[in-house]
């Protein structure tokens, strides 16, 4: 096989016949009469008789040998051993491109953190990828491998594909809206995009009656007519339109989002430049489909930090309602206790209102501190707490502090209300005194607290309140430092509650 290389075209002799292979159309062409569709070239007698013959494309000149008749079953033959690396290469493209919408739309129907909105529109996105790229599989193996008789499927193929990708801009244009929030109703930039996508519906359906824009001949060769460019207008124009759209909301939109939209437009603008560098390539095809799916990713990143911070708040919520139940019994107590020490003893009632009032204090600072706390301030409001219960109880409250590890980390108003459970489900002024112990220390790579207590436990009634208390806590300290609480009997009688925290989040 001889082979002159010519822009978009080669020219060959297989078997001894003179031929021209149009990359354009992967088609032979052997026929002398069709080499000047294929490249303009015309013939003339070299003034000899041999059978040669001199073909002429602008500056090259090429002489070939002597031509012989084809047959129906050596062309089919030499038509399959025609498939180049160009070929196998745009096959691979449409197969990888595949396999990433799949992926993609893998992705969206069972990802946990995408709103329902959201996985609605990628998975309408990546069915309307496959069914584009499936096209234009379709075409490429229709036109290359398969004979004239399959000259219908090339041109179902080929509108498919045409119409499909038409569609990938105008989904942008709707995503755009909906995540700046803007109203569907009278929106000058949806009216833009659907007219112009309108037009190139209308000349799409147009050019399958005409030669004009492209064809598909009987012999299934797909030939591009001289108003090929005006098919491509309407493309551009909703490409740079999104472009300008988005730059205009940027600032509506969080840097994923941004990024996201962004990547879904500007990839398959470098794949239209690199495919028009290399004649040939359908990198398009390959550019949509990574476009579309790093969109997905980044939306998807996007989200799933809205899901975290939500969370986050959620605890934070929590930890505040928590500090406004206090319970109004404590402070009535409490305010009694100091109203008669001030007639008996006002030294003693001076100091439980120092307590108290640094108790209170260190409570409402917990409703506005949403992050961990060192430990040492939580043990701090934990020692004023119970020091206000000593001044209420007298000798029937024992407490003893055994706190060495004090290097860590916790949620706000986490040490206290586990004190304060113990002091009021374990109180009982028939079975002496009630002795609370608060212990620390370090095991492996986590802090350890431990309170105890031996008074009487949990009744039936109160159980239910102790429950919804040691939740809140337990929740928090899984949420906001990984932390864990476990509740279990003391022998003897009495409750241990242990809270651990690993010392890399604290």
């Amino acid at each position: 096989m001889l082979r002159a290389g010519l822009p978009g075209n080669s020219l060959m002799v297989v078997s001894g016949e003179v031929c021209i292979y149009d990359y354009r159309t992967d088609v032979l062409l052997l026929q002398e009469e069709n080499f000047g569709k294929a490249a303009g070239a015309y013939f003339d007698a070299d003034g000899r008789n041999d059978g040669t013959f001199n073909i002429h494309f602008g500056n090259l000149d090429a002489m070939m040998c002597r031509r012989r008749r084809r047959t129906g079953r050596g062309w089919r033959a030499q038509k399959k051993s025609m498939i180049y690396w160009i070929d196998l290469t745009n096959y691979g493209i449409a197969v990888d491109g595949l396999m990433v919408v799949l992926l993609g739309l893998l992705m969206s129907i069972f990802s946990r953190y995408q709103e329902k909105w959201d996985r609605r529109f990628f998975v309408i996105l990546f069915s309307f990828l496959i069914s584009y790229v499936s096209s234009d599989l379709l075409s490429q193996i229709s036109l290359v491998l398969l004979g004239p008789s399959a000259a219908p499927l090339s041109r179902i193929a080929i509108f498919g594909e045409s119409l499909l990708s038409s569609l990938l801009m105008p989904m942008l244009t709707v995503y755009l809206i909906h995540c700046t929030g803007e109203d569907w109703h009278r929106n000058m930039l949806l009216t833009i995009v659907g007219v112009l996508w309108l037009g190139y519906f209308v000349l799409l359906i147009v050019t399958q009656f005409t030669t004009v824009i492209y064809t598909v001949t009987p012999d299934n060769v797909y030939r591009r007519g001289a108003g090929y460019p005006v098919l491509l207008i309407a493309p551009v124009l909703l490409m740079l339109l999104n472009l300008l759209a988005l730059w205009r909301r940027r600032t509506k939109l969080t840097r994923q989002q941004t990024l996201a939209f962004a990547l879904y437009l500007l990839i398959p603008m470098d794949c239209m430049i690199v495919q028009m560098l290399s004649y040939g390539l359908l990198m398009i095809v390959i550019g949509s489909c990574v476009a579309a799916f790093c969109m997905f990713l980044f939306i998807l990143r996007d989200q799933q930090e809205h899901y975290a911070a939500q969370q986050e708040e959620n605890a934070r919520q929590k930890a505040s309602i928590m500090v406004l139940q206090m319970r109004p019994h404590f402070i009535y107590n409490t305010l009694m206790s100091i109203y008669s020490l001030c007639s008996l003893n006002p030294q003693k009632a001076k100091q439980v209102t120092m307590d108290f009032t640094d108790y209170l204090r260190r409570n409402f600072n917990a409703v506005a501190n949403g992050n961990t706390i060192p430990f040492s301030a939580e043990l701090e409001h934990t020692r004023t707490y119970l020091a206000v219960e000593q001044a209420l109880h007298e000798e029937m409250l024992l407490v003893e502090y055994d706190t060495q590890f004090t290097w860590f980390r916790l949620p706000p108003l986490t040490l206290q209300p586990i004190a304060e459970n113990a002091v009021k489900h374990g109180m009982n002024p028939y079975a002496g005194p009630l002795r609370v112990t608060v212990r620390t220390y370090r095991i492996d790579s986590a802090g350890v607290i431990i309170v105890e207590d031996d008074g009487t436990g949990f009744g039936t009634a109160e159980m239910n309140e102790s429950h919804m208390t040691l939740t809140n806590i337990r929740q928090r300290l899984e949420l906001m430092c990984g932390g864990r609480l476990e509740i279990t009997p003391r022998d003897g009688g009495g409750t241990v509650v242990t809270v651990t925290i690993p010392l890399r989040n604290a």
